[in-house]
């Protein structure tokens, strides 16, 4: 992350904080399965397969297939608008973690689930960079691996501090499980708006860098 400035590198840190405050929320209303961690998903496939539990199997297939869409709509989007207009893909995510947030409200709880796992895969597009993820957002593993191989380069003679900002990443990520959890424990999904707020704040603040 040392092509990315402070303030880039803060914006992926509450990012990521945002998809494990949204994750957390998912995983107890859906009993265990992620919105936004696809790698836990993908084990779950394989269990429920291995194991014969056909139901869980479909849950995650449709689950990943709507992550990708997800995906998808969010480069889409960054690709059209100009990969620099972040406050687009933000807005973006807002407006579908909006609908989550309302057809929960109104009952309607699996298109809920579809709408909050659509802003997910789209969050992944915020840091796109010639079509590629610039910065992961709802995965750690990949981001441990760096911290990890930057400590190693530290203690070799390298920068002392590149660990840092992906260090910042995961502890993001787990707050933001933590803050979600408590919150789904107090008043369910209603959480969500939560979610809305932060990244509707950020949408605006970064739209207006971005016409100064």
């Amino acid at each position: 992350m040392k092509d990315y400035r402070r303030r880039d590198v803060a914006l992926a840190a509450v990012l990521s904080g945002v998809a494990g405050y949204v994750d957390a929320i998912g995983f107890l209303k859906l009993g265990g399965f992620f919105v936004s961690f696809m790698s836990g998903n993908s084990t779950r496939l394989g269990v429920g397969l291995a194991t014969g539990h056909v139901q869980a199997a479909v849950t995650v297939l449709s689950i990943v297939t709507l992550f990708v869409s997800g995906v998808v709509l969010g480069a889409l989007l960054a690709r059209r608008v100009g990969e620099g207009r972040r406050s687009a893909v933000l807005a973006l995510e807002a407006g579908l973690l909006t609908a989550g947030a309302a057809l929960f409200m109104a009952g309607f709880d699996k298109a809920g689930v579809a709408a909050v796992v659509l802003a997910m895969g789209a969050e992944n597009a915020v840091f796109q960079r010639n079509g590629d993820v610039g910065v992961g957002l709802t995965y750690m593993t990949g981001t441990l691996v760096k911290a990890g191989q930057r400590i190693a380069a530290a203690l070799s003679g390298g920068d002392r501090w590149a660990w840092g900002p992906y260090l910042l990443l995961w502890a993001g990520l787990t707050t933001g499980g933590a803050l979600g959890a408590v919150a789904y424990m107090q008043v369910g999904t209603l959480a969500l708006w939560g979610a809305v707020a932060v990244v509707a704040v950020l949408a605006v603040l970064r739209w207006v860098e971005e016409r100064a």
